[in-house]
């Protein structure tokens, strides 16, 4: 028998989205996308202009009349770095046949070693060395993985080929035991050869990915970054196989977290707004850094950052702008200047209003991570930076970014990014 009881009509669906909308918090707030399009055009015109003023002869540590020496290293062929292995173990063979044994002369990176240079903008390593010796029972063993290491990099020379830091590992677990230290020792090789670490052929397997509008080519095959899907296109570990890059976006989002980068690239953020949005997916790695900086000289386009809003996203945010103090020695390669912190920043949680229960306590490491930021010279040039993270440390609160899915899941890409780009509201 039908169902003759009456049934009630469902809602009208764009009556709901309607009511759904005027329920999003600031989303009143927002103009017509193309007031906000207007803005970012306006800020491009200003990178483009701000790149064009010191294209000319870009400052470079050389040319600063620095109190202290410091050292950096720079990108050199195989060629050149076959021949400096081989003239630094011809000097170990005349200094054991002189029965003086070798020992390396290693440049120091301990973070007493390290500059931040404030007319650069980056840290920088200072000429600090220590020695080696073979013939030192407490050196012996690194000395060995360092001759090691240099063997290693002297058939990858001869062969032509690159290989991944896991690679370099396996072959001889034995002596390394852990992967940390054939890195470790990897770093220090480069630093005594004075070239970058890629010139050394070896490389950190694929973790950064970008996606929109930017077009490259990778080895040859022209890659469309608008065509990627939402997984996008993994950055290549060898930055030598990436060339003629075109972009028609007006800003580059970097982004801290995998999960917020799927939430641009499915709502397709990139096609709203014109960008290329980039993640390392936490701590960056050397590609994505040199990828970067790549987009940043090449397209000169401004670079915007959205991280979490506790220390560790700040500190992911100074190792893209002024490098890491473990890789200082190649600081000039390696940084992106004048990254724009959006956010998520600590007061955006109360202007926000980023519900309580969003919102983390601190623990007593992370309290002691944003004092110690504090203190840092690149932190301290940048007063907003300063204001920024004394309210987090003070408030003894942190957020992540998927805190704004409190207010629905799309709230990021619909309503906090285009207010905050609107706004200007970065730093």
């Amino acid at each position: 028998m039908a169902d003759k009881r009456k049934r009630r009509r469902p809602a009208d669906d764009s009556d709901s989205d309607s009511d759904a909308d005027s329920k999003l918090p600031f989303k009143s707030k927002l103009k017509p996308d193309s007031a906000i399009l207007q803005t970012l055009k306006t800020l491009k015109d200003s990178a483009t202009a701000s790149a064009s003023s010191s294209a000319t002869k870009p400052l470079t540590l050389s040319d600063l009349n620095l109190s202290t020496a410091c050292r950096e290293v720079t990108d050199l062929s195989l060629s050149s770095v076959q021949s400096s292995i081989e003239s630094l173990i011809l000097s170990f063979a005349h200094s054991i046949l002189a029965g003086n044994g070798f020992s390396f002369s290693v440049p120091s990176r301990s973070s007493a070693n390290q500059l931040y240079v404030p007319e650069l903008d980056r840290i920088v390593l200072k000429d600090k060395t220590a020695v080696r010796p073979f013939a030192n029972v407490s050196t012996v063993r690194k000395a060995t993985i360092t001759t090691r290491i240099l063997q290693l990099i002297h058939q990858l020379c001869l062969k032509s080929i690159h290989v991944t830091k896991r690679d370099l590992f396996y072959t001889d677990v034995k002596l390394f035991q852990d992967q940390t230290q054939s890195d470790a020792v990897l770093d220090d090789v480069s630093c005594i050869l004075g070239c970058t670490r890629s010139s050394l052929n070896v490389v950190a397997a694929e973790k950064g990915v970008v996606v929109g509008r930017l077009i490259f080519s990778d080895n040859g095959d022209m890659i469309d970054c608008t065509k990627m899907g939402m997984g996008g296109k993994a950055i290549p570990p060898n930055i030598d196989r990436v060339g003629d890059m075109q972009s028609d976006a007006l800003f580059i989002l970097l982004v801290e977290k995998d999960a917020a980068y799927m939430r641009l690239a499915e709502d397709r953020f990139y096609n709203r707004f014109p960008c290329i949005i980039v993640t390392a997916k936490g701590q960056p790695d050397v590609a994505t850094r040199l990828f970067m900086r790549k987009m940043k000289t090449e397209l000169k386009l401004p670079v915007i950052a959205l991280v979490d809003s506790d220390p560790y996203g700040l500190k992911i945010l100074s190792v893209y702008g002024c490098g890491s103090k473990n890789m200082s020695y190649d600081s000039a390669n390696l940084t992106t200047p004048d990254i724009k912190w959006l956010g998520i920043r600590p007061s955006d949680l109360d202007k926000y209003k980023i519900p309580e229960q969003c919102r983390l306590p601190m623990t007593e490491q992370d309290i002691k991570t944003g004092k110690d930021l504090l203190e840092e010279d690149f932190v301290k040039k940048n007063p907003g930076w300063v204001e920024e993270l004394s309210l987090m440390v003070k408030s003894k609160q942190k957020a992540e970014i998927q805190a704004l899915s409190s207010f629905g899941f799309q709230y990021l890409t619909e309503v906090y990014l285009p207010l905050k780009l609107q706004q200007k509201d970065w730093l």
